[in-house]
């Protein structure tokens, strides 16, 4: 499902750590650089690593005006599969909206576990981080899904802000293996 309405709102689950607050940053500066609006920010408790924590993205062809968290989301993202014993991620979701979630379980495994009606996009993004990048980083690898489902910014858009914000901090070899990655998540089924 492709959104082309004036506004998308995303809301990212995971556990302090895991990266969701820079996944939403770099779809935020791909969307920027393409002439897009956007917000994105935080809300978290405590800061602690493991903690769930969740990453609110908003992006749209014009100016944003409002400021309070997302409550009836486009797409929820969910990075730690371990979250739906917690959260209930699909809040202010309906059966036309999205859920993509990191897990390498079927879709129907997961709508019988939360019991959605909802379109869910499974991606195996620890294995294929793992595989790809050798490093767990479902973050990056689950970018790729959210391009395709989504469309709220290019997937070239995407690599470019990957490379310029990663290159020179992780080095040109681990960000080609990251941007592998993020394709490899673009052509899943």
């Amino acid at each position: 499902m492709k959104y082309h309405k004036n506004i998308t709102e995303i809301i990212f689950y995971a556990r302090g750590g895991q990266g969701a607050k820079t996944a939403a940053e770099i779809i935020a500066q791909a969307a920027v650089a393409e002439g897009k609006f956007v917000q994105t920010f935080p809300n978290f408790g405590p800061e602690r690593s493991g903690a769930p924590t969740k990453t609110y993205l908003r992006i749209s062809q014009t100016e944003i005006r409002t400021k309070e968290p997302i409550v009836d989301p486009d797409i929820v993202i969910v990075l730690d599969e371990t979250l739906l014993d917690s959260q209930i991620v699909t809040e202010g979701l309906d059966k036309n909206e999205v859920l993509i979630i990191n897990s390498n379980k079927a879709q129907y495994e997961i709508k019988e576990k939360i019991r959605f009606n909802g379109k869910i996009y499974c991606v195996d993004a620890n294995e294929i981080s793992m595989s790809v990048i050798g490093q767990l980083r479902p973050n990056t690898v689950i970018l790729g899904k959210i391009i395709q489902v989504s469309e709220v910014a290019g997937l070239n858009s995407i690599i470019n802000e990957f490379r310029r914000i990663f290159e020179e901090k992780i080095g040109k070899d681990n960000c080609e293996k990251n941007i592998l990655a993020i394709e490899k998540a673009y052509s899943s089924i």
